[in-house]
């Protein structure tokens, strides 16, 4: 009977334990969803959590920063050694026995770290052994993305698969999301680049139509002045006046013709016709007459 209460007592203890630790494991991966603003599922699929985190990226964009963290030598959120918490030395692949073939959509990655001694973080992991971490880019539209992400250590010698407890997957995850952010900025930083280019071609467009308004305005005055020379050469060849003493503006061009009235020196008429001796010509007032070539002169 005894025994039987300490059977009893070790059973309910057993599974109090049990309870607090899948406790304390949810509460850490609920708070690690929600710093990494994304939310994600847990899913049982070859002993692997597979945590699912579905993401406001592209998917060309999210296969490139997979791709490098799964390059990247350091298997995140696991350690060997209590002086030396970080693990380096993985290397990339493109399959493994770890794991079953993917059958889903999407492009696969892998991280593999060999000859890891009880890494920490994989349930119950107490001897020499692989490391793998694979990661699964699902496409669910034109920008948004889903990753997958299992970790798992299977044992050297007894080939035993020992899962992880999560921390792999959300410290592989933050390594994902600082290359989404270094994405997204990579992104502003293009933007605002190509913004400054179109404001400088716009400036540039800008100041070429102030330099061609400025070349119209040049040569608009140049047509002005040009005009205003050759009215002046005009006024010089069409204008005279008379000597100095005085003429008498002939009725027709000949000495005999009537005066139609006399004009002093200095009188300025405009040559309306020309004749070998004589001008046709037209007074201020409109009155028109004749003068004989050698009692004009060009205008000084």
């Amino acid at each position: 009977m005894r025994e039987r209460t300490q059977n009893d007592f070790r059973g309910r203890a057993s599974g109090f334990r049990r309870r607090l630790q899948t406790g304390v494991l949810l509460s850490f991966f609920i708070l690690s969803s929600a710093a990494g603003g994304a939310g994600f599922q847990a899913e049982n699929q070859g002993g692997s959590a597979g945590y699912v985190f579905d993401l406001v990226v592209p998917e060309k964009a999210l296969i490139n920063i997979v791709k490098d963290v799964a390059n990247d030598p350091v298997v995140h959120g696991t350690y060997v050694y209590e002086r030396e918490q970080t693990l380096t030395g993985a290397l990339p692949a493109t399959s493994s026995s770890a794991f079953a073939p993917w059958q889903g959509p999407g492009t696969v990655f892998y991280k593999v770290r060999s000859d890891a001694l009880s890494p920490r973080h994989f349930v119950n992991s107490n001897d020499l052994g692989t490391i793998t971490v694979r990661y699964v880019v699902i496409p669910e539209s034109a920008t948004h993305t889903r990753v997958r992400i299992d970790a798992v250590f299977v044992e050297n010698g007894r080939r035993k698969v020992h899962v992880s407890d999560g921390s792999i997957e959300t410290a592989e995850y933050a390594a994902i999301q600082t290359g989404i952010e270094k994405y997204r900025r990579d992104l502003q930083q293009a933007a605002e680049t190509e913004k400054k280019r179109q404001d400088e071609v716009a400036e540039g467009i800008l100041a070429r139509q102030r330099q061609e308004e400025a070349a119209r305005v040049v040569t608009a005055e140049d047509s002005v002045r040009n005009l205003e020379a050759r009215l002046h050469d005009l006024q010089h060849e069409l204008e005279v006046q008379v000597k100095a003493g005085g003429a008498n503006l002939k009725t027709a061009p000949f000495r005999a013709a009537a005066n139609m009235k006399s004009l002093p020196g200095g009188t300025q008429v405009v040559v309306v016709i020309l004749t070998p001796y004589w001008y046709g010509v037209e007074t201020d007032d409109g009155q028109r007459g004749w003068l004989r070539r050698d009692a004009v002169e060009p205008l000084p």
